[in-house]
């Protein structure tokens, strides 16, 4: 077995865990289907709004998780001595991030619910947060600004926006943290401007609706909207 074709494996595996649309399971024990209601996302926050936070920090975590378990074994498998033939190691870097990215692709177009699904913020943090140490971070740090700016907005998709915008900001700066060399860490910067960029565009409809003033806010335990023919 060669490296590339374990590689490809993980890739594949990667994608279809990342494609098991939580949202929409969990939201089927109530009886309801998350793409009718609220924004119509496939996502913890358009189910947290209708059910309630448990229900959110529920599916949050196992849409982080659903990233974090590809992220973390990719990097066993393809970083160590399991597999002593393969490329030099910054390309295994990049091929370790590849994997991890083809949950976040599975998690925005899942295969099963017909390649409609999220927006792959908690996706992508818990793939960054596997990356120990180069991207964890980045990662954590990237989850508090989505903090912040949901506190300060009451709007999740700003915080999301403005985490996914600093997130290639946070790993520039912790890498110069640390003394490490950016240029030894180019597969890293390549993925973190690739979530960037994959989140801001799942963000399309929302940031014209934040323009417009029509963004719908968090504001309170539960809240049900019409669904918006814009994910």
């Amino acid at each position: 077995m060669t490296f590339w074709s374990v590689a490809l494996a993980c890739a594949v595996g990667s994608y279809l865990i990342g494609a098991i649309p939580f949202a929409l399971l969990l939201g089927k024990v109530k009886g309801l289907d998350v793409r009718t209601i609220g924004s119509g996302n496939v996502g913890a926050m358009n189910l947290g709004r209708v059910l309630g936070r448990s229900w959110f920090f529920a599916v949050f975590a196992l849409d982080a998780l659903k990233g974090l378990a590809p992220s973390l074994l990719a990097g066993w498998i393809l970083m160590s001595s399991v597999l002593p033939e393969g490329p030099s190691e910054p390309i295994r870097n990049l091929c370790r991030l590849l994997v991890g990215a083809m949950a976040v692709v599975g998690h925005n177009y899942p295969v099963y619910i017909g390649f409609r699904g999220g927006k792959g913020v908690s996706t992508s943090f818990g793939v960054a947060a596997g990356v120990w140490p180069e991207l964890t971070v980045p990662a954590v740090l990237s989850f508090f600004t989505w903090v912040m700016g949901l506190a300060l907005t009451r709007m999740s998709s700003v915080g999301s926006i403005t985490g996914a915008i600093l997130f290639p900001i946070y790993f520039v700066l912790a890498t110069v943290w640390s003394g490490a060399s950016l240029m030894n860490r180019w597969p890293f910067m390549v993925f973190a401007i690739a979530v960037a960029a994959m989140v801001l565009a799942r963000h399309r409809a929302n940031i014209a609706r934040i323009l417009a003033g029509t963004e719908t806010k968090v504001v309170g335990e539960s809240e049900q909207a019409p669904a918006s023919p814009s994910r």
